[in-house]
């Protein structure tokens, strides 16, 4: 794991220092106090979570790993109460509970869910591929979306178990990858990795439930290679969604409906080189960094708050194999 500094007065990345050596840490996040860093990880033919303490200058410091069964996850994700850990499997299809301590260490695996099933695509959806699990905006329900089943499942974690209380299924052969959730708490939109498609849901925080209100494309209509969804994010005021296409190489700006939140396309931008992974949008806001894991570049957009159109900008760094971007300071 690298550690860059972006300086806003600039807008260039410092060069990458190495604050943290882990096996295919392929995903990582943060508490919502930054204190804490979770990284998937991955030991031998296993794999489980490693908990770092994060100081005020950015500097990592193990806590603690949590390693057993097969294969590592691909997703990790922390409850604002800093009380548990959630992951996703693509591997194997499993949902998994860590309990935290006081601390920000990890306690053993406290619950697991086995998905199962399959969908149309053959080569990608051959069984349950779990891609996603994180917190609803009021903590109240895990939420696991399935590439493989083409699911989205809302868990109860009450009492540090997972007990299923809803499930949406979308388009066979969709392939969802990751959610991103609307500030009003009532809306989510779902990146689909096979399709390539955003889709829009409705939410009732009550009862866990989604419904699908739209699905968009995020690619070009004259555009027939191959290309896959990889990461979603909105800005912090609900008003834009951006949607990263993998070998069609760009990011893909909506504008969102202040009524029906749906979507309508604003921009598609070019992520200057090879399979973009991972960005995210800065504490300000004004500036996007984004990762290409094939091309091993880091690049910085300027963008506009008011039309939420993204400007590459001059002053990428090198970093090989970039797949998760995360800001350690709000």
């Amino acid at each position: 794991m690298y550690s860059v500094e972006l300086d806003t007065a600039s807008a260039k990345l410092t060069a990458p220092v190495l604050v943290a050596e882990l096996d295919n840490p392929t995903y990582v996040n943060l508490s919502t106090d930054g204190q804490v860093l979770y990284a998937v990880a991955k030991e031998g033919d296993s794999g489980g979570v490693a908990a770092y303490s994060v100081s005020s200058s950015g500097e990592l410091t193990p806590l603690n790993k949590q390693i057993g069964g097969e294969g590592s996850p691909c997703h990790v994700s922390v409850n604002d109460a800093r009380t548990q850990v959630v992951t996703a499997n693509y591997h194997t299809g499993l949902v998994a509970l860590y309990p935290v301590e006081a601390d920000g260490s990890l306690g053993p695996v406290a619950a697991t869910v086995q998905h199962k099933g399959s969908g149309p695509n053959s080569d990608r959806q051959e069984k349950a591929h779990a891609h996603y699990a994180g917190f609803t905006p009021d903590q109240r329900y895990v939420v696991a979306v399935d590439l493989g089943t083409d699911e989205l499942i809302t868990y109860d974690p009450l009492n540090n178990e997972l007990n299923q209380v809803a499930r949406f299924v979308f388009a066979p052969g969709s392939g969802p990858r990751h959610i991103a959730f609307h500030p009003d708490g009532k809306h989510a939109f779902v990146l689909t990795e096979l399709s390539n498609e955003v889709v829009v849901l409705s939410y009732d925080a009550k009862t866990g439930v989604f419904e699908q209100e739209q699905a968009i494309s995020t690619l070009p209509s004259d555009f027939f290679e191959n290309s896959q969804g990889s990461a979603i994010h909105l800005s912090s005021d609900g008003a834009f969604v951006y949607a990263g296409n993998r070998g069609h190489d760009s990011i893909a700006v909506f504008s969102v409906d202040e009524t029906s939140k749906k979507l309508s396309l604003v921009q598609r931008v070019s992520t200057e080189g090879h399979w973009p992974r991972d960005f995210v949008l800065d504490p300000t806001e004004g500036y996007v960094v984004a990762a290409n894991q094939e091309s091993d570049n880091v690049l910085v957009y300027k963008r506009d708050k008011d039309t939420g159109k993204l400007t590459a900008l001059a002053g990428e760094q090198t970093v090989s194999a970039g797949v998760c971007v995360k800001f350690l300071s709000k």
